[in-house]
Order: structure tokens, then sequence, then C-alpha cells
């Protein structure tokens, strides 16, 4: 099966690097030259369009930055689209847009999953990381070999929309944890508080989270770098309020974060590290949220597996 990739960033990198490093006969394209250059090295071979990838693979995935970009890329494939052709989208995009894109590639023939991944840039690197499958269910058994190459734990949500839907809500909760974490360790700095010992009170209790135990070190370390920037931070969050908003929910502390972004956005740049929110605090307080010890990259230290369907308990 020939499998085409495009979009070779932060997170779409790693994925792709999965699917060569388990020896899938892999085909690239990105915008930017040298990430193509970098995978070819590898034994990928470089695409020259996504039009020619849809043309000449079996399987395209695609993992961009922003619904624009997706229809844009989804746009050109179309004409290449016909029986037997699947598209699989990695990105986390509004569950509309994604819908919409499937149902003109099934209208051409082919096949569309929407697989959104969560758990971070260091388990997409290792291909431990949890994958989000909306589609018929035939189409998820026909695209589960591929997906267990590119995640460890893999969940068929529904029809698509559905996994687009339950990535924004995951982001949504990750981002919430992130500015509570960051008003706890700075309400304890202030306090007087030992950040080390804050950092192991906080991972041995019931306040600890999959936030904590990972992005909590980069902050402490100072590099802040979680390969998510706040730009992204604010999209996903405004695509979750979107559903809130669609479905009547009046959310409270939704539109709360999104302003904080809003406001972390305007004070250090779109670009900024996710995890550079805490700036905000350390700005008004002038604490320093440091600590010595803590590691300036995440590292998935869990040997890479198999990665296999998980089936919920109705």
């Amino acid at each position: 099966m020939q499998v085409g990739f495009i979009g070779l960033g932060n997170v779409g990198g790693k994925l792709a690097g999965s699917l060569l490093r388990n020896g899938k006969d892999l085909h690239v394209y990105d915008l930017n030259a040298d990430f193509i250059a970098s995978f070819v090295e590898k034994g990928a071979k470089a695409g020259e369009s996504a039009s020619q990838l849809m043309r000449d693979c079996d399987v395209v995935v695609t993992c961009l930055p922003s619904p624009a970009a997706c229809d844009a890329v989804v746009s050109e494939m179309l004409p290449e689209v016909r029986e037997s052709k699947i598209w699989m989208e990695m990105s986390t995009t509004d569950a509309a847009e994604v819908a919409r894109l499937a149902k003109a590639v099934i209208a051409k023939g082919g096949m569309a999953v929407e697989c959104p991944v969560s758990g971070g840039c260091h388990r997409a690197d290792t291909g431990n990381i949890s994958i989000f499958a909306g589609c018929d269910r035939a189409t998820f058994e026909r695209v589960l070999p591929i997906l267990t190459v590119l995640g460890r734990r893999v969940l068929h949500t529904g029809e698509i929309g559905t996994a687009s839907t339950l990535k924004v809500m995951t982001n949504y909760l990750a981002t919430a944890n992130l500015l509570t974490v960051c008003e706890a360790m700075v309400t304890m700095k202030a306090a007087g508080l030992d950040l080390a010992t804050t950092y192991e009170a906080m991972k041995i209790s019931s306040g600890t989270s999959f936030v904590h135990e990972t992005e909590s070190q980069l902050i402490l370390n100072g590099c802040r770098d979680v390969n998510f920037t706040m730009d992204l931070v604010k999209k996903d969050i405004g695509l979750f309020q979107t559903i809130a908003e669609r479905h009547n929910v009046p959310l409270e502390i939704s539109p709360l974060m999104v302003s904080i972004f809003e406001d972390g956005i305007a004070k250090y740049g779109e670009r900024a590290q996710s995890d550079d929110i805490i700036r905000r605090l350390e700005d008004i307080t002038g604490l320093d949220i440091t600590a010595p010890g803590f590691p300036d990259e995440l590292i998935d230290d869990e040997p890479e597996e198999p990665g296999y369907e998980v089936v919920p308990n109705r």
C-alpha cells in the first residue's frame, strides 16, 4: 500500500516518522522543502503536490494547521479521488468542516476518515499516541492497520464529525488544566512553598493530571517548549466554544479561557508556546516560576508497542 502524508510540522512530522520507521511505503509533501528533504534522506519518496500524492497513493494522510489549509489541500486532491482511494485527516479541525470535505471525497467514490490524535508530540514521536477515528465501520476496519502504526490506542467514535468533536473537547480540558496548573504554581510560590515540592504534591494527589505530569516540567525548567503554540490553543478552544454555542450550552469557563489566550497572544505573539501563558502571572507578580532539576523536553520513555482498538464499555 502506497501511503502519502501531507503536513510535516510538529505533529505531522512525528506521525509520518512512525509510518516510515515501521516500513510503510511513504510519500511526503509539505510547503517546506527542507521537511521533505529530511524525510527523503530517511527513505521516503518526495511528493510534488497534494494532487500528485492522491493520484499515486492508495491512502493520503493530512495533518494541517487550520481548516482553511485542509480545505485547500482537499480541493486540490479531489479531481484525483476515485474508488478505493482513502483520505485520512489527522488535524484538529471543525466537525462540520471535516464532514463537508469528507462528503465531497465520498461523492467521488473515495473513503474518508477523520482521525485526530491526543497525547502530546512526545508520544506522536514514538507511535504511542491515542487516536480518535470517525467514519463508517467498514472504512474503520480498512484503515485500522495504518492507525495502529500511527498510534497505540485507537477509538472508533462513530460517524464523520464525532472524532473532531471529541478531540476539541479533550484540548479544551487540557487547556483548562494548563491554566489551573499555572495559577496553582504561582500561588504556591507566592505563599513561600518550594516549587519542586509543589510539583510532587500535585503529582501524587487528586490534583494531578496528564498536563501537570508533562507540561509542568517544561514550565519549571523555563524552556516552556511544548511544541504547541498559543494561536493553535486559541483555535481549538474557540472550536469548543462554537460547539457549545451551536447546541445552546451557556458555558462560563470557556469564554474566560479564550480571553486569557487572546491576552497572551497580544502580549507574547501568536507563535509563543502555549505553556508560556504562565508569563502573564509571572509578569504581574514579579515571581519566577522555575526550579532546577526539570527537563527541557518531553521524552516518551515507554517502548513503542503495537496499537489496538479501544472498545467502549456499553
